[in-house]
């Protein structure tokens, strides 16, 4: 049956190397169910509730991805979205969590839409390579300074803006070490490095910390009632949220149609233009679970890069996403983990995070002012005022401006004029 269903002497595979592909996949990209609660948690949202919500969406999602496009690729909540949520939109723009994911969900819709009418990839080629380097690695280095801050390495500073924190205090030194963990591990090619390192600084934790407290590794899962539907889309629908929603629609864009291409590519399902079998039932399945994701509270779902690691040891069907789905299915009874696990223990995951978004710089042609000038200041902008949106919007009016005023008029194309226009429009009416 399996055979039959998932093509796999076709694709050149087999059941048992499918089912290690899909093993492989899961512990490279499991830490979400520890990091999104944590992260999400920020914004007053119930830890233990995320994590199953997490699980269910990454188990729903992945499991539709293989069944329908047969493609080995994993889906969870998206790692600077979640971060932008809490972060930005919740405790900086002061907005209730709820009235946050219905802006997701909208800028979701709109990510379904575009799908539906098959523009995204017109779309998403539309937008000029340096700027979609400069998004990815903006994000990065906001999801890193995010990571710094939960470890409580930086601090905030009257006089400098930010300083280094107390190196005397353990936890401190506890999240260092975690975030040494991940990056030795890895540079080993130890595909699991996230994993092992918020065990290990959980471990650590309960021994050092008297604030982190056992209480239990199993249960029956909670009530979701606190978390799913409970998200505020007429609240969204405010003149201040439409260039946040048009920032999760934009990212979510470049991120899962990125790494759609990307891993598609490694596994040699992609030709030149970046087109793969079942293209469209793929981007159908990504796109509905991003929005089935924000409706449940756990932010927007996106492909994750870390398919890669499945793709890396032989996999190449849908059996491989499948197996990735069960066991997060199997991970939802292990809830009272999320609330064992503190911040500092998933703060190096996030400066690792960084690390990979951030190497999309080589990319930029720095030769050329007029795209090295957009992409530094939309990477540059993201971290310096906390907030994705303004690094989107900074980088495309830069590159108009730039390119404008040294006579290569024709390098702009309508969809970054319109996108420049609505941002200026904002900034004059909106601020």
């Amino acid at each position: 049956m399996l055979e039959k269903f998932f093509q796999l002497k076709q694709k050149g595979s087999n059941a048992k190397t499918e089912v290690i592909a899909g093993i492989t996949t899961f512990f490279t990209m499991v830490y979400i169910v520890f990091v999104n609660p944590s992260v999400l948690g920020v914004a007053g949202m119930d830890t233990q509730v995320v994590f199953v919500t997490t699980c269910l969406i990454a188990a729903f999602g992945t499991i539709a991805m293989g069944l329908f496009s047969n493609l080995p690729i994993a889906l969870a909540p998206a790692m600077g979205l979640n971060a932008f949520f809490a972060y930005g939109v919740v405790l900086k723009m002061g907005y209730s969590w709820q009235v946050g994911m219905g802006a997701i969900f909208l800028g979701s819709v709109g990510l379904f839409l575009l799908t539906v009418l098959q523009i995204r990839y017109w779309f998403m080629s539309a937008i000029p390579k340096g700027l979609r380097v400069g998004i990815g690695a903006g994000i990065g280095l906001l999801i890193a300074l995010i990571g710094f801050k939960n470890m409580g390495l930086i601090i905030p500073n009257e006089a400098t803006l930010v300083a280094l924190g107390d190196l005397h205090d353990p936890t401190i030194l506890m999240g260092i070490l975690g975030f040494f963990i991940i990056v030795v591990l890895s540079a080993k090619g130890i595909h699991s490095g996230v994993l092992v390192s918020i065990v290990v600084i959980t471990a650590l934790a309960l021994i050092f910390d008297p604030t982190v407290q056992f209480s239990g590794i199993m249960s029956m899962p909670p009530s979701l009632d606190s978390v799913v539907g409970q998200v505020d889309i007429a609240g969204a629908f405010d003149l201040g949220l439409l260039g946040i929603i048009f920032s999760f629609l934009l990212v979510n864009l470049f991120d899962s149609s990125g790494t759609l291409i990307a891993v598609t590519t490694k596994a040699g399902f992609a030709d030149e233009q970046g087109r793969f079998p079942k293209m469209k039932q793929a981007l159908l399945v990504d796109s509905t679970s991003a929005m089935v994701g924000s409706f449940m509270g756990t932010s927007a779902i996106s492909t994750y890069i870390e398919s890669g690691s499945g793709v890396s040891v032989g996999g190449r069907t849908g059996l491989t996403a499948v197996v990735v789905g069960v066991l997060f299915l199997l991970t939802i009874f292990f809830s009272p983990l999320a609330g064992l696990v503190p911040a500092y223990a998933t703060a190096g995951a996030l400066v690792f995070v960084g690390i990979l978004m951030a190497s999309s710089l080589i990319e930029v042609e720095w030769h050329d002012l007029t795209e090295a000038t957009p992409a530094f200041i939309t990477t540059a902008i993201m971290p310096f005022t906390y907030s994705i949106t303004e690094g989107i919007a900074f980088g495309f009016i830069t590159y108009c401006i730039m390119k404008a005023c040294t006579g290569r008029w024709k390098e702009i194309n309508g969809s970054v004029w319109a996108v420049s226009i609505l941002f200026l429009i904002k900034f004059i009416w909106v601020g």
